[in-house]
């Protein structure tokens, strides 16, 4: 489990907070989460929610590259293929706006846009604050009077200490890669706007950013609730591994 959230947790170096919180967050659910029917329902509905939240704000970052490739670039497929990202993932907001207020009668919210912590919290909900006060509450259980954990002894006590320290240690370190993960994203941005050649860089940073949405895409093929998200999923998929295909192959031609 700890490498698993290590490797989850590094996604956050390669692409914005928000996209690692989204994938960090449903795979600890789908490993953690107990396997009976409503449950499992309430969860693939949620997810839909959190999915819509996450990708909008993913989609508005290729979108700024796209308007800035629209105005930089040198190349005419690299013109092309800005103007696709711009028109399919503009109207794919749209429609995913269009959903959330129907299904949730309530806009998008920006907070899910700026938030970098693990989503689900708020930003007044601290994750340090959320893990005191889950070790507060295990703690009071194992130490009541009359628990079966009282009489297991010292040695469980220490355990139990051992678990909760090293699951703060994860916590911040997963979180820490989240932040870096930001702030590169926005030093990347930076280098696009000042770089060389515009195109070289664009293709560099666009693949990558095509790739999380993929991961994003794929888990909700198969954990979404409703069949618009599964649809515009295998949509996403589609239409980005190819971007992606493209992109790799004009980096190999401009590199001979």
């Amino acid at each position: 489990m700890k490498n698993k959230f290590l490797v989850y947790s590094l996604i956050g170096i390669l692409s914005s907070g928000v996209v690692a919180s989204f994938i960090i967050d449903n795979s600890i659910q789908a490993q953690s989460s107990p396997a009976s029917e409503k449950p499992q329902q309430s969860r693939s509905a949620q997810f839909d929610q959190h999915f819509i939240e996450m990708m909008i704000p993913h989609h508005q970052d290729a979108i700024v590259m796209a308007d800035l490739a629209l105005t930089r670039s040198q190349r005419p497929e690299v013109k092309k293929i800005a103007e696709a990202i711009k028109k399919d993932q503009t109207r794919e907001i749209q429609e995913m706006r269009t959903w959330y207020k129907q299904w949730y009668g309530k806009e998008v919210p920006l907070t899910s846009m700026t938030n970098m912590g693990m989503m689900g919290n708020s930003p007044k909900r601290d994750s340090d604050s959320l893990m005191m006060n889950m070790d507060k509450n295990m703690m009071h259980s194992m130490m009541s009077e009359g628990s079966p954990m009282m009489s297991m002894g010292k040695d469980t006590m220490s355990m139990g200490s051992n678990m909760i320290a090293m699951g703060h240690s994860m916590m911040r370190m997963g979180q820490n890669m989240m932040n870096i993960g930001h702030s590169m994203m926005s030093m990347n941005m930076e280098a696009l706007k000042t770089a060389s050649d515009f195109d070289k860089e664009f293709v560099r940073q666009m693949i990558p950013h095509h790739q999380m949405a993929v991961m994003m895409a794929q888990m909700a093929s198969t954990r979404a609730n409703r069949s618009e998200i599964r649809t515009l999923a295998q949509s996403i998929i589609k239409s980005q591994n190819a971007e992606i295909m493209q992109m790799k192959g004009w980096q190999q031609a401009w590199n001979r």
